[in-house]
């Protein structure tokens, strides 16, 4: 990483733990070696969504070659990440890794998340007896098989909540029968790369004696080799433009699965088919059977930081280079004109403030429980916000933010924002399927804002006495030029929410719970977002304030204040609506805007070098990336004339 003379070697150690997490020097040199793997190794994105032929099911789905080169830049990911055992147990450097891969290419990065943080991450984490998963869990550890976690089901909405598929134990033998009992509980998921091992965390409902006993995680092989193993059938491709991968629908026909292979996660199986779970309910035991998603959540905000850093710098570059021939002022670049500063410079803040929001995730995904702490909380309307409400917020809001950056970054680049060369489609992508992927963001913000009113009668008592308080004496808050006006903005607006949703009866238990939440559930929503924002808003504080170089400090202090007025204008129709900022305040933020870009404009070279191409290697052949975008593009054309005639 390439930075301007006058920084010192703390000031470069601060960027760093910035930018990768607290990994050691170890881990950041093997993130130097990946780049380099995966810029020798084709990316997966250049073979195209449904490169393959899509009649029959006997040639592969994305064209020879592609499952043998996906386990080449799997194995790649696994020689980053500790060996062995060990794989999963540095949750910042499986975030790094994974925000490396993003970068180099979305497709592979999602295919690592699957293979590593939910199959790899459920053997781990919920098997009672590795040695009984074994030769398979080693082949996944080391890239010689694809993982892919299957709990979707294509035919019923919210299929998390009403598992289909069905995994009867055979008191005979002790093992059980994977049987989809009709169409609509086919599993949906990135199972269709022939050519290659892959083995599957299947979620599926355990019956037992006849009664259903809760939905567990079962490992099963799905493919070798040659393809779909006995009783498992693979749809043609289902294709998914926005994020490439071998997409199908899959068919259990009474596969038999050993005993071993159950991920009881501590339940134990009686010889006359009693189930003695520790979850102790139905609830609790899917709440304990997706725990698994934690980590995932946790390494997502990084890869939305890492791909909106990268998007930024791209529109800062472009918007520099490029000149206008507008009316107004001829031959003048783009980023001369307040309307372009105010989205470009404004998606380098909101990315800071994403690269601050992966550290607070990382940060929840490693601290150690209190003692007598129970994990999860009562279940809502759906399991994510249960079984971790910090996390799920820090993912549902982190990949919505994303996913505006990086659309507003590649619309700002013209025609050059929309190839293929340029990856902002592909991070535009990417983002946007995982505002649903991996729990659904807004499913998850409802349940926090259902959560946050829902209190116990002591919380409850204590923001009624807040509430009154405000009411004679309104809080101060800083100037909006300050990094902690926006926390304190958010942090009140959030208790004005609160306060409307209670005023309109989200209380009242005499009602049906569905009567009462279903004329609320956009209020509710737009409180878990509040909360999930707020969080990232204190982080940007907590970060700034970690720091101590004071280049450093004086660099990003102006960055951090205008993603603070800028996500005040995006929400300032619900601050007005609640009274959270009166309308001079809000008509005063235009103006803090511009002084704040100006600030901004002065720490740019700076700023572009901390969150720019980290590649001294040249890795990164975008040419939005280049000095010279124009020639950086002339480069990659050859050209054909006609012949005289």
């Amino acid at each position: 990483m390439t930075f301007p003379a006058p920084l010192s070697e703390s000031a470069r150690d601060e960027i760093r733990r910035l930018l990768h997490g607290p990994c050691d020097p170890s881990a950041l040199s093997a993130l130097a070696t990946l780049r380099k793997a995966l810029a020798d190794t084709p990316g997966t994105a250049e073979d195209g969504p449904g490169a393959g032929r899509a009649a029959g099911m006997r040639e592969p789905v994305h064209g020879p070659g592609r499952g043998p080169l996906l386990l080449r830049r799997l194995r790649a990911l696994a020689e980053a990440l500790p060996p062995g055992a060990g794989l999963l147990d540095d949750p910042a450097r499986l975030a790094a890794v994974h925000a490396h891969a993003a970068v180099a290419d979305p497709s592979l990065c999602l295919a690592g998340l699957v293979h590593h943080l939910l199959c790899l991450g459920s053997l781990t984490e919920l098997s009672d007896d590795h040695q009984g998963l074994e030769p398979r869990l080693s082949a996944l550890r080391e890239g010689r098989a694809k993982g892919v976690y299957l709990i979707t089901e294509a035919g019923r909405a919210n299929s998390h909540l009403a598992t289909a598929t069905r995994a009867e134990l055979d008191p005979a033998d002790g093992s059980f029968v994977l049987h989809t009992p009709d169409p609509r509980a086919d599993k949906f998921g990135s199972a269709g790369t022939w050519g290659v091992e892959q083995t599957g965390v299947v979620l599926a409902r355990l019956f037992a004696g006849g009664a259903d006993r809760g939905v567990f995680a079962f490992m099963v092989g799905l493919t070798d080799e040659q393809g779909p193993l006995p009783g498992v059938e693979l749809s043609s491709p289902v294709a998914l433009d926005a994020l490439p991968l071998d997409y199908v629908h899959v068919r259990f026909h009474r596969v038999r699965v050993p005993f071993a292979h159950w991920l009881s996660d501590g339940a134990r199986i009686d010889r006359d088919g009693t189930v003695h779970d520790p979850a102790g309910s139905p609830e609790q035991r899917l709440q304990r059977t997706l725990r698994v998603g934690q980590g995932l959540w946790a390494a997502m905000p990084a890869v939305a930081a890492a791909t909106s850093r990268r998007s930024a710098v791209r529109a800062v570059t472009y918007a520099r280079q490029r000149r206008t021939q507008s009316r107004l002022a001829p031959g003048v670049p783009l980023l001369t004109y307040r309307a372009q500063q105010t989205v470009v410079l404004g998606a380098l803040a909101d990315a800071f403030a994403l690269t601050c929001a992966a550290d607070g995730a990382l940060a929840v995904r490693t601290a150690v429980p209190a003692p007598g702490a129970q994990g999860g909380e009562a279940m809502g309307f759906t399991p994510w916000a249960a079984v971790s409400q910090p996390l799920a917020a820090y993912k549902a809001v982190t990949v919505r933010t994303a996913a505006r950056l990086t659309a507003e970054c590649q619309h700002r680049c013209g025609f050059s924002g929309q190839l293929t060369v340029n990856r902002l489609a592909a991070y535009q992508g990417f983002h946007h399927a995982f505002d649903t992927a991996g729990g659904d963001s807004q499913l998850i913000f409802y349940d926090i804002g259902r959560t946050l009113v829902e209190q116990e009668q002591e919380q409850e008592q204590t923001q009624t006495q807040q509430e009154q308080t405000r009411g004679h004496a309104p809080e101060p808050v800083p100037d909006p030029a300050s990094p902690h006006w926006w926390p304190a903005v958010i942090h009140r607006h959030e208790d004005d929410l609160v306060r409307e949703l209670r005023k309109r009866g989200a209380t009242d238990t005499a009602r049906d719970p569905f009567e009462r939440w279903n004329p609320l559930l956009e209020q509710a929503g737009l409180l878990g977002e509040a909360r999930a924002t707020r969080l990232m808003a204190d982080d940007v504080t907590r970060v700034l304030g970690r720091l101590r170089d004071p280049g450093l400090v004086r660099a990003l202090t102006p960055l951090a204040a205008l993603h603070g007025v800028l996500a005040a204008r995006r929400w300032a129709g619900s601050l007005l609506t609640l009274g959270t900022l009166e309308p001079a305040d809000v008509a005063a933020l235009s103006g803090a805007a511009d002084r704040l870009c100006d600030a901004v404009m002065e720490q740019l070279p700076l700023l572009l070098a901390v969150f720019g191409d980290d590649e001294p290697d040249g890795t990164d052949a975008a040419p939005l990336a280049a000095p010279d975008v124009n020639a950086a593009m002339a480069a990659t054309l050859t050209w054909t004339r006609g012949a005289a005639s």
